[in-house]
């Protein structure tokens, strides 16, 4: 009789399904005979981006096709299936899968009976959907405000900073030119602070191409809860940091909040007013809600509780990593401390993760994930950077160079990494692009004002 090959199923295509993945085929090309695992994983987009690289691509440094890294060229080996992961059946080691051509009126999670449904066996899962962007109820935020975790969002953000220059440019309206010129971001972790530091750059350096503007008007506001910036990377660079960014004009306010950015004006918590036409919301991630329906145990942050060797607690045949799982973290001597969600350990659990998915099932015994925090890089602007690394500390143009050298060195594939140097490079020998491509958001517009559309207000 013939025996049915193992397969493994990875929920998520970001870092930790992607690496995963790829280690997975490569192990078990070397090890098992390839015909006896099947590996799917199951993602909503057909590409894992790599989030480090968003504020580059913003800025123009980098081209967005190389932030991405496509998901069937890297995992050759295994089934892609472009979907929503809705149901996990740990009893019966099924999935249920919302694939993209699945009817659009059963889309809530209770919509069993839409044939459109997959029902995945499973012999091993991974648990990796990944976090979203937290927000608070603050007014307005869901009207104006503009994330930055993925590639759209970077992109879109680039055009609109660069719109409103143009709007700046062509108005006479001190009001409606003060408003354009005011970028406020909020959340003084990585992902603001990068943010805000090349887009900064950016309209700066644009600046010397629209001679009714001067680089000192433009008024960059970075709002923080806490009473520093950039906590990952200690307390000196980020000191360092800190000042770094007034020296730049750019004005820090540290423990305060956003309190209502209604109007297109943003309220802070220390009483001031701000008329923006531009607020970047950063202020942290949280895991992704699908978890509550796998029937697994959760943490009170809603991540996956799992042992240090990367197995969810109490489920047979169920792992997690990254972001949406609670690890414990064996390198510190803090009680119930957990692994940080951030890329360093992400990576480094996923081949973790896989290695004792191999194990598993050649029945070997599994090995406890344990990583010593290697430190922290953080770019400030092109050629400017603060870094922490093996306990030594690093600034300026030194540190800028460590943090492209790292986050190069963990993009997946040499395809890519060729591709990302080569552009690195160019950009060294020409300026930056300013033109803004807004349209590319919508791209169908002036085909349907050509075509008369119903939304057309003189066909209304």
């Amino acid at each position: 009789m013939t025996k049915r090959p193992a397969h493994i199923v990875v929920i998520g295509g970001g870092h930790v399904g992607l690496y995963t993945a790829h280690r997975l085929q490569h192990r078990l090309r070397r090890g098992i005979r390839r015909d006896d695992v099947r590996i799917t994983v199951i993602s909503p987009d057909p590409y894992m981006t790599y989030q480090p690289f968003l504020p580059e691509a913003a800025a123009g440094s980098l081209s967005p096709r190389h932030v991405v890294v496509p998901l069937r060229r890297v995992l050759d080996r295994c089934r892609i299936l472009p979907g929503q992961a809705t149901a996990v059946d740990p009893a019966r080691r099924t999935v249920t899968v919302r694939p993209l051509a699945a009817r659009p009126d059963h889309t809530g999670p209770d919509a069993t009976d839409d044939p459109g449904l997959l029902h995945l066996p499973y012999d091993e899962l991974v648990l990796a959907p990944g976090s979203l962007t937290r927000t608070l109820p603050v007014p307005g935020l869901a009207d104006h405000g503009i994330g930055f975790r993925t590639v759209e969002e970077a992109i879109g953000l680039r055009n609109h900073v660069l719109e409103q220059l143009d709007i700046a440019a062509s108005t006479r309206d001190t009001d409606v030119r003060d408003a354009a010129l005011t970028f406020v971001f909020v959340g003084g972790g990585y992902a603001g602070v990068e943010a805000l530091a090349e887009l900064e750059d950016m309209a700066r350096h644009a600046c010397r191409y629209y001679p009714s503007l001067r680089p000192e008007e433009q008024k960059w506001m970075l709002v923080e809860a806490s009473d520093r910036i950039l906590p990952e990377v200690g307390d000196r660079m980020g000191a360092y940091a800190l000042r770094e960014l007034r020296r730049r004009n750019i004005d820090v306010r540290l423990g305060t909040r956003l309190e209502s950015c209604e109007h297109r004006t943003a309220v802070l918590t220390d009483g001031t007013r701000h008329p923006t036409r531009t607020l970047v919301w950063t202020a942290g991630v949280k895991p992704h809600p699908v978890l509550a329906r796998f029937g697994v145990p959760l943490d009170d942050r809603g991540r996956v509780r799992c042992t240090a060797d990367l197995r969810v607690q109490d489920t047979d045949h169920v792992w997690a990593a990254g972001d949406a799982a609670s690890i414990p973290d064996l390198t510190s001597d803090a009680p119930g401390a957990v692994c940080a969600p951030n890329a360093q350990h992400a990576v480094r659990q996923a081949r973790r993760l896989a290695d004792n998915i191999v194990a598993a099932l050649d029945g070997r015994p599994l090995t406890d994930y344990t990583h010593r925090h290697a430190g922290s890089v953080a770019s400030l602007g092109l050629h400017k950077g603060v870094a922490r690394v093996y306990g030594r500390r690093l600034t300026g143009r030194t540190a800028w160079f460590v943090h492209r050298a790292y986050h190069l060195s963990r993009v997946p594939t040499v395809n890519r990494k060729a591709r990302v140097l080569a552009e690195w490079t160019l950009a060294g020998l020409f300026r930056r692009e300013i033109v803004s491509l807004g349209s590319l958001e919508h791209p169908r517009a002036e085909f349907e004002l050509a075509a008369g559309s119903p939304r057309d207000p003189e066909d209304a």
